[in-house]
């Protein structure tokens, strides 16, 4: 799977919206107090199935404004989000660590931890997927205290949290206190983070104690409004990788998302709150497709599309990004009925006039080059045009010849039996 570098300044800024239907709750980015979530069997996979956009009134400029921002996500520099590094598999030791001795969690020394108070065992460590509660000091390496949390809760393996908590909480056993020591890659990276105030390019020291892990409930009998809002969470959380340019992170917890609001249920949900489900999931299936874009995903950013096309025909950010996917795979003409589709509901948009403006310059020279190319196949045309004019008027001037001379011959002959008739 293709990963973009967060730090790569052609992807950390985004613009501002121009109308902003909620923005992420300060705070929420890495530590969002959930004490619910999915009951799943296994631990949560980078899914391929589906960033909502605005009218832009300041994207006049280019650069990455033909893809529109996040519709609904704070400004990017106050949104968290752990980098791109994969989560290794296998990672957990069969033994616990002796006590205050750091454990190299993952063989390169950037992440490192070390067994303050030991833990009720092996078994009671807590497996991806369950929602655990921890008690956190955060500090700088100069020593300066940035966050303390007595009753952190969040689903272990879901991305909620810093890369540094998700892996490190997963080798604790119930009770353990221990000290986990974090490179700036496995923390807040290179943009660091509003809150907590953490600058670009820190490492992080975290005093952590496992305090509970416990199942997810079952999404089947999740009150309606419950799971309305642990969508909304894990929805808020992919805003978050996305605004941070981590785009398989974002589309994960897209993923997260719309396994919420799709799984079936076995208590009486309200058609409002059915809408409710609904509007979520095209929502996270319109950023899906965004993010899918970025990762040069084509296909399954056209599925997430079409998703969103079956329940809402006319929704303009799934036009935009359908029509956006048909160019990148040479289909100019479709992209531009599509674009122009999308055009005729928001008239006004910006965004779409540049896209069809830059379309049509390329469908145009797309034209070109295959007239050129039939013309080299071809030979040239005006020769072939003469050959083809002359050869009907060789055609006529024979037979005029021919009609004239056997007109002079039977007049011949006619003369001729008068004259021997006259003479008898």
């Amino acid at each position: 799977m293709k990963t973009v570098d967060s730090c790569n300044p052609t992807v950390t800024s985004f613009p501002e919206m121009a109308d902003v239907e909620e923005t992420l709750v300060s705070g929420a980015g890495d530590h969002q107090n959930s004490t619910t979530s999915m009951k799943r069997s296994g631990g949560a996979l980078l899914l391929d199935s589906g960033e909502d956009f605005e009218m832009l009134e300041n994207s006049d400029d280019g650069g990455d404004d033909d893809l529109p921002p996040l519709e609904d996500a704070g400004g990017g520099e106050k949104a968290q989000g752990s980098e791109n590094a994969a989560q290794p598999k296998d990672s957990v030791p069969e033994v616990s660590a002796p006590m205050d001795e750091w454990v190299d969690i993952l063989g390169s020394g950037l992440l490192r931890k070390k067994v303050l108070e030991g833990g009720e065992g092996l078994d009671t460590r807590p497996k991806r997927g369950q929602n655990v509660q921890i008690k956190l000091k955060t500090s700088l390496s100069d020593g300066t205290v940035v966050e303390e949390d007595s009753e952190l809760s969040f689903t272990l393996g879901d991305g909620d949290v810093i890369q540094a908590l998700d892996l490190a909480v997963q080798l604790m056993e119930m009770g353990e206190k221990a000290l986990v020591e974090a490179d700036a890659k496995y923390a807040y990276g290179c943009v660091g983070s509003a809150f907590p105030q953490v600058p670009p390019n820190s490492s992080l020291s975290m005093e952590v104690q496992l305090l509970s892990a416990l199942d997810a409930p079952d999404l089947e009998l999740m009150k309606p409004e419950d799971r309305i809002t642990l969508a909304g969470e894990k929805r808020e959380r992919g805003n978050t990788h996305y605004q941070r340019g981590d785009y398989a992170f974002a589309v994960n917890s897209y993923g997260l998302a719309l396994q919420i609001t799709e799984a079936s249920s076995k208590v009486n949900i309200t058609p409002e709150e059915e809408v409710e489900l609904l509007d979520v999931k095209v929502k996270c299936l319109n950023n899906m497709a965004a993010a899918q874009l970025k990762l040069e995903h084509y296909e399954a950013a056209m599925r997430s599309c079409v998703s969103v096309l079956v329940h809402q025909p006319e929704n303009v950010k799934a036009l935009f990004r359908y029509g956006k996917v048909l160019a990148l795979k040479g289909e100019f003409a479709e992209a531009i009925r599509t674009l122009k589709r999308a055009l005729k509901l928001e008239p006004s948009n910006k965004t779409i006039h540049a896209e069809l403006s830059k379309l049509a310059k390329k469908h145009s020279e797309q034209k070109g080059a295959e007239q050129a190319m039939y013309k080299k196949m071809l030979g040239n045309p005006s020769d072939v045009y003469s050959v083809t004019s002359q050869q009907p008027k060789a055609s006529w001037s024979f037979s005029w010849k021919w009609l004239f001379g056997a007109t002079a011959v039977a007049i011949g002959g006619v003369a001729l039996s008068v004259v021997i008739a006259a003479r008898n």
